[in-house]
């Protein structure tokens, strides 16, 4: 080869180099971008929902009836013995919350019933409840020895007592268990001149006062509803505390 030849061919080998630094490079690359300090990603606070308005909850009734046990036939032997009209296994233990009169906190009383008449009494002290009819006391008789007079003396609510009729032989509808005396001190045993308990002399011209009873209030006829009668419709005498079955 002439040495012309060799000149052109290193001409052409460094063009051709040229050219190809002069094309785009086909090799993948990578950009590096900054690095950025990872942050925790915290959730927006949602505010609670605004609570409504206090509620008070309605005060509950609750009642139980059950059978006479021996223990509750010792307590009451100073109300029933043998002799009286209704035997014990026909009696029932009723309780029933009631309201009182102090405003204070509901409180449960008890009562001795006739088995026929318990689920009455039930709810004729279920709707004394509901309309906040207050009462003072509801104890069996037997914390007062059974003695009528004792018992009316606490203002105490009763129902049943072995005993006769008040200033009679004949059995009273208590000695059945189908009869009750409510608030006596408010609602007296009136005959003539003579009112029973003393207390309640201030109550014969019947105020309109807590516990007092008057002709068709809400209380006649919450009785009246389960048939009862109201002894403070009787000519004479009239006892304004009794409710009965028989209406006597």
């Amino acid at each position: 080869m002439g040495r012309a030849a060799v000149v052109g061919t290193v001409a052409v080998v460094v063009t051709l180099a040229g050219c190809a630094s002069s094309l785009p490079s086909r090799a993948p690359t990578s950009s590096a971008s900054p690095t950025r300090a990872s942050t925790p990603v915290v959730a927006p606070q949602v505010p609670e929902p605004e609570q409504p308005p206090g509620v008070a909850l309605t005060p509950a009734f609750s009642s139980s009836i059950s059978s006479i046990t021996p223990e509750l036939a010792d307590r009451m032997s100073a109300s029933w013995r043998p002799g009286c009209p209704v035997p014990l296994e026909d009696l029932r233990y009723v309780t029933v919350t009631h309201r009182t009169f102090d405003g204070g906190a509901d409180e449960q009383g008890e009562l001795v019933v006739h088995s026929d008449a318990a689920e009455d009494v039930v709810t004729v002290f279920r709707a004394l409840f509901e309309m906040g009819y207050p009462v003072r006391s509801m104890r069996l008789v037997d914390d007062f020895g059974a003695s009528d007079d004792d018992s009316m003396a606490a203002d105490n609510t009763s129902a049943f007592n072995c005993r006769a009729i008040t200033g009679g032989t004949e059995w009273s509808e208590h000695a059945y268990g189908r009869a009750i005396d409510l608030n006596p001190v408010e609602n007296p045993y009136v005959r003539g001149g003579s009112v029973a308990p003393d207390a309640g002399q201030e109550f014969t011209d019947r105020p309109d006062a807590p516990g007092v009873i008057h002709a068709d209030d809400e209380v006649v006829r919450a009785f009246a509803d389960v048939g009862w009668a109201w002894g403070g419709d009787w000519d004479s005498p009239i006892d304004y505390q009794h409710f009965s079955a028989s209406g006597r």
